[in-house]
């Protein structure tokens, strides 16, 4: 029977069988983690902990004052140190006393809380610029994941007569993570002359592209004397219409205000930008010209603008920012234009060049133009990488995909894998619903684990029931593998069941959860969707009422059975309304069915499944495809215990007619 037949023939009978599952005890399946009720003491820690986040100093010392010998010593005293290094609105003290870090730090040297002390208090030498003590904490510092404090280790570099412009550029692409820290060492640079003031217009721009006004405005001050009128920037910034209005004049700075100004106004209007930028473009250099088109071409490419790839071609050897870049070779993909999508990927800086995704799209650019030998070269660069692109490599050269041998660990490892310090600590966040800080002391001792190790610690985890750990440690090998815990399969019998009845694949199924919710029962997102399969309140309302279930309280939406049960159904429901398409279906999970449909609505041509997924104007369901399909591909594999094809399931996608 075909499964659009199938699910034509279970839908008369649905309403019965939803209401017999859910009535039934959900005693089969594995009994979910229970998080412990709170103690007045843990009420107090997370306060406690809610009042370090705010930098309310006073208020950490109060109730830490009340619970002196809580389980959780170390955390207790940084809970208290951490907002005296900051005031209210998160800016460093630059007068915090070094004595209590500095205690800090030697007594919990090499655990994972000292390694966030670290990372807060490098962050307040920076900003006095204590470049002796600010290096020797530096050199410490194991994660060093934190922008700001990368910034700040390039100005002590600078500070010393080394030039860092080239690592400044690479480094300096996020504005939203600039903080103080890169704010400053944008001024530092343009003071010693390291940037130009080209680059720190750049910077602005680039800022007020991505809508970070507040950082654009702080970097005006790395102008110097080379400050435009206030008034004028206001103009440029705020009513942008009436700057343009009054001509650009020969000076650099008429020319650079104008661009900021066609900047702030393609992001309103790309279209009205466009028509402004053709009367006033004249006036510009060539550079110039291609700029202001390439920032014009990104706003219009994110609102999936048809003109968005004319307008792109205007842009060649333009200095953009990463997302215009990568938006730039996702309309030439769009729109089939293979010699464009090779240019604009040779343009982009190195950084962002390597990466899975344009290493793998260049090579399909070589692959077009008939240089199939270097073209092979990049796919195998990334072939080996268990990912949608690392897949979608390994078949251009003729491999389906496979998962590895499994690598098994004894009863022994596992047992020795519990012990692992740090990890006791770490379940205690989690049954404080405190993930953030167990993620961080489980995630700790993993860096210097072996691969077998890992898939030791992996296994623990999924006996104790810590599903996302046992997915993200056995995430992590680089040789020996245990794929069963990558892609792990709790709650088999139900999701098999349900995923069945809805005329899905359980692959599929399978590879959406991970995705959604990593297997934590009580996730919660923050637009409050929850359970396993992140259902919607008024989502899981709506299924349920077509299926006959009738109104559903939270409880029984976050339960096991009922959250798979409506989850699987919704997406069979929109599966069905895509014909079939794996890609829109699980776009439409994500995003609401009404969204992909206007994507493909925009589509001038038919294309790929995979280009469809890359050119996807949020990143989040962008990602969450590209992941799911990946996931459910591996998932596949396990299951069915034969090689697979992610080509063959992201198909390819029409035009609507």
């Amino acid at each position: 029977m075909s499964k659009r037949l199938f699910r034509v023939y279970r839908a008369a009978s649905l309403a019965l069988a939803a209401a017999a599952l859910v009535a039934c005890s959900t005693a089969s399946a594995v009994k979910p983690i229970q998080l412990s009720p709170l103690t007045n003491d843990d009420q107090t820690f997370v306060q406690l902990r809610e009042a370090a986040r705010n930098n309310d100093a006073a208020r950490a010392a109060q109730l830490a004052a009340m619970i002196p010998d809580y389980p959780a010593p170390s955390y207790l005293e940084y809970f208290q140190l951490k907002p005296q290094l900051f005031d209210a609105q998160g800016h460093p003290r630059i007068d915090a006393a070094d004595a209590p870090a500095l205690s800090f730090l030697k007594r919990y040297d090499g655990q994972a809380i000292a390694d966030r002390m670290r990372n807060d208090y490098l962050v307040v030498l920076g900003a006095r610029h204590d470049w002796r003590n600010f290096d020797e904490q530096y050199a410490r510092f194991v994660l060093n994941d934190d922008t700001q404090v990368k910034c700040y280790a390039l100005e002590s570099r600078a500070a010393k007569g080394e030039n860092v412009a080239d690592a400044a550029r690479a480094l300096l692409v996020e504005p939203r993570y600039y903080g103080d820290g890169c704010v400053d060492l944008i001024t530092a640079l343009a003071i010693n002359r390291q940037f130009s003031a080209d680059d720190v217009w750049q910077q602005i721009r680039v800022a007020y592209e991505q809508n970070q006004t507040n950082v654009g405005a702080k970097l005006v001050d790395a102008l110097g004397n080379n400050r435009p009128d206030p008034a004028l920037f206001d103009q440029a910034a705020s009513t942008p219409p009436l700057l343009l209005s009054r001509g650009i004049g020969p000076d650099p700075q008429s020319h650079q205000l104008a661009l900021l100004a066609i900047t702030r106004m393609a992001r309103n209007d790309p279209a009205m930008a466009a028509a402004t930028f053709g009367s006033v473009a004249p006036s510009l250099s060539s550079p110039e010209r291609a700029i202001g088109w390439g920032t014009i071409a990104y706003q219009a490419a994110a609102k999936q603008m048809p003109g968005a790839v004319d307008w792109y071609r205007l842009s060649a050897n333009a200095p953009l920012s990463n997302p215009a870049y990568e938006w730039r070779t996702r309309v030439a993909l769009v729109a089939g234009d293979w010699t464009m999508v090779r240019w604009s990927i040779e343009q982009m800086p190195p950084s962002l060049r390597s990466q899975p995704s344009w290493v793998y799209w260049h090579a399909r650019a070589l692959k077009a133009a008939g240089e199939v030998v270097t073209a092979n070269q990049e796919f195998e660069s990334i072939s080996q990488g268990f990912n949608f692109y690392g897949q979608l490599a390994a078949e251009e050269l003729g491999q389906k995909i496979v998962v590895p041998p499994k690598t098994a660990v004894s009863d022994a490892e596992v047992e020795q894998a519990g012990n692992t310090p740090g990890f006791a600590l770490a379940q205690k966040f989690y049954q404080l619903n405190l993930r953030l800080e167990g993620n961080r002391e489980w995630n700790w001792p993993l860096r210097s684990m072996t691969d077998r190790e890992l898939i030791a610690a992996a296994e623990y985890a999924r006996r104790i029931e810590l599903y996302d750990r046992a997915v993200n440690t056995a995430d992590r090998t680089k040789s020996e593998h245990d794929f069963s815990l990558r892609f792990l399969s709790p709650f088999r019998d139900i999701v098999e069941r349900d995923a069945q009845s809805n005329g899905l694949d359980v692959e599929w199924a399978y590879g959406l959860i991970r995705q959604e919710s990593r297997f934590i029962m009580n996730a919660r997102s923050e637009v409050g969707a929850s359970g396993l399969m992140q259902l919607m309140p008024g989502t899981a309302q709506l299924v349920a009422k077509k299926i006959g279930l009738g109104p559903i309280s939270r409880a029984q939406m976050n339960d096991i059975n009922t959250n798979i049960l409506l989850g699987t159904n919704y997406l069979s429901m929109i599966y069905n309304d895509f014909d079939g398409s794996a890609v829109l279906a699980t776009a439409g999970y994500n995003a609401g069915p009404g969204r992909p449909r206007n994507w493909r609505a925009t589509l001038p041509r038919g294309v790929e499944g995979a280009i469809f997924a890359e050119a996807i104007p949020f990143q989040e369901t962008r990602d969450y495809v590209k992941n799911v399909l990946s996931n459910t591909v591996y998932y596949a594999a396990l299951f069915e215990g034969r090689p697979q094809s992610l080509k063959a399931r992201l198909g390819y996608i029409s035009p609507l007619q």
